[in-house]
Order: C-alpha cells, then structure tokens, then sequence
C-alpha cells in the first residue's frame, strides 16, 4: 500500500467531522470525509484507506452496515475500523461490532489524546501488514521466476550462502576422483 493512503473520517454530522479532523491533524496523516454510508463505501472501494473512524448511526446506510459490507470484499476486510458512538455503551451493538471484527469502538465525547494513540497504532499497524504483503508477493515471484528457469544437470539451483564450504561435486566426474 502506498505511504499516502488516507484515513477516513464518516460522520453525518459536519461538526463532528471537524472535530475529529482537528484532533487528527497533529498525526501528519492524509485526512478524508465522508458524510454517508454510502460515501464512505465508494471511497473505501477506490482504494488508498488505511483506517475507517465511522459513526454508527447515520441516516441510510448506517456504521454497521458498512463494516459488514467491507468484511464480505476481499480488498478492504482487514481494513482496521474505529466505531464511533454517542449513545452510550450498549451490549447489542458492542457484540455485533466486535463479531464484525471492528479494532475499536468509542463512545463519544472522544477525547484528542486517546483517539490518537489508537489512530497512529492502528494505522501504522496496518501500513506495516500491507507493506510486508507486498514483499511476501515480490519473494514469491522471484522464488517463482527462479523455479522456471532451467537448471544445469550436476549443479546446485543455488550457491550455499557460507563461501568457505566448498561446493558439492556431482556427476560421473567427480565420482570417478573418489
């Protein structure tokens, strides 16, 4: 994943996007906004987020429909989300937002401080998993490119990586020495 993928913010509410715009700014990290379920899908599906905060009620498609949605496409289920509530802890949607694997769930008022410890440790977390899925698939196609090529009959496919063990002899020739 690039190292300019953005967190998105979802709120139906403009001043909360505001506050939490103002509380994140001293991270440095890429801010985006949406204000519907719906818009935050469409963002999610383009691509370059790293982390979702996303309120869980909103008019339309709420908070908790979206996660289920992200869960079900493979590019964005391991999206980290942060649930964002101001009704209070409620047993029902603790549950259903932890089942649907959410990081976190905040009630609001939120406090500066704590929003952005989890912030940074999520959305670093998250670069750091993506960043190894990408060397994993690039080892992957030099292992694989280097399986198609032909080898040399009586050679190793590689060099033994210590340099003082001398290299295996194979073949009739060295059989013959013996």
């Amino acid at each position: 994943m690039p190292s300019d993928a953005k967190i998105l913010i979802v709120d139906d509410h403009e001043e909360t996007l505001y506050a939490l715009e103002s509380a994140l700014a001293p991270l440095g990290y890429r801010l985006a906004r949406a204000t519907s379920g719906d818009e935050a899908l469409k963002q999610v599906l383009r691509g370059q987020v790293g982390l979702l905060l996303l309120d869980v009620r909103m008019p339309g498609v709420s908070g908790l429909d979206v996660v289920r949605y992200m869960r079900r496409v493979e590019q964005t289920q391991n999206i980290p989300v942060i649930l964002l509530t101001g009704f209070g802890a409620d047993q029902e949607l603790t549950a259903a937002a932890f089942g649907l694997g959410v990081a976190d769930l905040v009630m609001k008022p939120i406090d500066p401080w704590v929003l952005r410890t989890k912030v940074r440790y999520l959305y670093d977390a998250y670069r750091r998993h993506r960043a190894l899925e990408e060397e994993v698939r690039e080892l992957r196609a030099l292992v694989k490119g280097h399986a198609d090529t032909p080898k040399r009959p009586g050679r190793p496919a590689l060099p033994h990586p210590d340099t003082r063990v001398p290299p295996q002899r194979e073949g009739p020739a060295a059989k013959n020495r013996t």
